[in-house]
């Protein structure tokens, strides 16, 4: 079993705060979530680790670090039974193969994987973590109200108060609203509901995206001025294996980042023009892109996340100049060329249907 050093995981909080805090991350899925038969698993985490590998952290805290173990190593700790595959540990290898463990994209590859939770409420973001992203959600929000309410007298300002006309103790009015949005939408009064919680959970995830792309753009400018401080540095700048590293980090961070940003300037633009004739047809259709984009952006995302965090921490902990150069050289190129191959690779993926039999498979090979 491997230990790294992870000062910040787990410090300063309790149970509650701590999986609130994993579920509104990108790189760490929480197992007491899934539906596991070994209940010390219940108590483990999957991760992302600096080199984009998936392990099991089996606990973490400032003083011992972060105790990691892979999937395939789990038998021998956990005595599982040796002449078959353990149920769990195949669903552990399919989880591992995810390339991103945020709430979004894993609505999307768990059912795609079959995989059902115990709770069907878990994937979701934490209160705090939902109530910033509001903020966000003006944006999308404002066009939605303004073609419902043809006055700004309305009282109707965000979605939260949108979404209470239609649970007023008032009913006469809560109808009138109902029919008012229904006749708007061209659905039936029944689907207004359902609509509202789509349309405000699609844009949730957008703003979820933004959120982490804006968290991540200062990190990355940062490296990059590292980065020009290493060639500035005489010593350094005559080392090829360094500079070639260098190189290659930052045309990945700029090719990905460029590609992220394009698929929201495209959700952008499908918002734009599906207001011109707002429908539940033509909303349809966005939130389509949306899902379809969203495992590929969540990916990105999670693998820039997971990178810039590691340089962060190794900033942060006064890693001098050669201690930083070693770092780039080791524990940032692991895993930047599947950064670079991200596109490719995880829409290959999504044309397949994974299945428990293909992981059987390879866990027996």
């Amino acid at each position: 079993m491997g230990q790294s050093t992870n000062p910040s995981a787990g410090e300063g909080l309790d149970a509650v705060e701590q999986h609130e805090s994993d579920m509104d991350s990108m790189h760490i899925l929480p197992l007491n979530i899934i539906p596991l038969e070994t209940p010390s698993l219940k108590r483990a985490r999957l991760i992302k680790n600096i080199r984009l590998e998936t392990v099991v952290e089996l606990f973490s805290s400032a003083d011992s670090g972060s105790g990691q173990i892979q999937v395939k190593e789990l038998g021998n700790l956990l005595d599982w039974p040796k002449d078959k595959i353990h149920k769990d540990e195949v669903m552990l290898s399919a989880l591992s193969s995810l390339h991103s463990y945020d709430v979004y994209s894993l609505r999307i590859q768990l059912r795609k994987l079959n995989i059902a939770l115990e709770d069907a409420d878990a994937l979701k973001l934490s209160d705090q973590k939902h109530e910033e992203l509001m903020q966000f959600m003006n944006d999308f929000t404002q066009p939605l109200l303004s073609k419902i309410y043809d006055t700004s007298d309305s009282g109707v300002e965000n979605m939260d108060q949108l979404i209470n006309q239609f649970t007023t103790p008032d009913k006469k009015e809560a109808l009138k609203n109902l029919k008012m949005m229904a006749d708007k939408l061209q659905i039936q009064l029944q689907e207004v509901p359902r609509f509202l919680e789509e349309y405000a959970d699609i844009y949730l995830s957008i703003a979820y995206g933004r959120d982490c792309l804006n968290a991540l753009i200062p990190k990355i400018v940062d490296f990059g001025d590292a980065m020009e401080e290493f060639r500035d540095n005489y010593e350094l700048s005559k080392d090829k294996r360094l500079m070639r590293s260098i190189d290659f980090i930052n045309d990945t961070l700029t090719d990905v980042t460029a590609s992220v940003v394009s698929r929201f300037e495209s959700f952008d633009r499908a918002s734009e023009s599906m207001w011109d004739n707002i429908t539940a047809e033509s909303f349809a259709k966005v939130k389509n892109m949306v899902r379809n984009h969203h495992v590929l952006v969540g990916t990105i995302l999670c693998s820039l996340t997971v990178k810039m965090n590691g340089w962060s921490d190794v900033v942060e902990t006064h890693g001098g100049l050669l201690r930083r150069a070693d770092f780039v050289r080791s524990d940032m190129m692991q895993g930047m060329e599947k950064i670079s191959k991200l596109e490719e690779t995880v829409k290959l993926e999504q044309r397949k249907s994974p299945t428990w039999e293909s992981f059987t498979t390879k866990l027996a090979s």
